[in-house]
């Protein structure tokens, strides 16, 4: 089923794929970005639910794996934030590429829209990892025609108090930073998705 032939009244199904940042590490539940992302757009008066499918540590590749039973039937769309941990691991871009686009190769193939979130290499990684990394997520979203937020971690990457201590994981606080920067974005999704 997709948004158009979803039943009248029913709210939307959205399922936030990623990993430790959309999981809410260390966090409770109510704080992870879905939940947060949830009681956003329902104070805006959208009827929508937001799934967590987020998983500590996971990477594109290990988001592909899991994708059938991370994304059930029903789904209305995908918020699509994966490739941190690849980055993090020096993984090739090559593979995180190849990952991501299977990913919305599936995703398109079910009828089920992707909103994807961008990752930005760390920048002690070298100019040429960080050239051909941070191209992954514009010329994806290019190609497929995808909603495209930039840099999921906007306004939180480097501040201290927008992170939880390790430095790299948002706070409560840096979710709802993350949540009203992205907002925006998720908003088009959905006047996207209810056409």
């Amino acid at each position: 089923m997709t948004a158009a032939s979803a039943a009248p009244g029913r709210p939307l199904q959205l399922v936030a794929l990623g990993d430790s940042l959309t999981a809410g590490y260390n966090l409770p539940e109510r704080q992870a970005f879905p939940a947060v992302l949830e009681a956003a757009l329902r104070e805006r008066g959208r009827a929508v639910t937001v799934s967590n499918a987020g998983v500590s540590g996971d990477t594109a590749t290990g988001g592909l794996a899991r994708l059938d039973w991370s994304v059930p039937d029903g789904t209305d769309g995908v918020i699509l934030e994966l490739g941190a941990n690849d980055m993090l691991r020096g993984t090739e871009p090559e593979i995180t590429r190849r990952a991501l686009e299977a990913i919305i190769s599936r995703l398109k193939a079910r009828n089920i829209p992707v909103l994807l979130a961008g990752m930005y290499a760390s920048r002690n990684l070298g100019p040429d990892y960080v050239k051909q990394f941070d191209a992954i997520y514009p010329d994806l979203a290019a190609t497929y025609g995808l909603v495209f937020y930039p840099f999921f971690l906007d306004g939180v990457a480097g501040e201290a108090r927008m992170t939880l201590p390790d430095g790299l994981h948002p706070s409560a606080e840096g979710v709802r930073r993350i949540v009203d920067r992205i907002l925006p974005s998720v908003e088009t999704f959905l006047t996207r998705l209810a056409r």
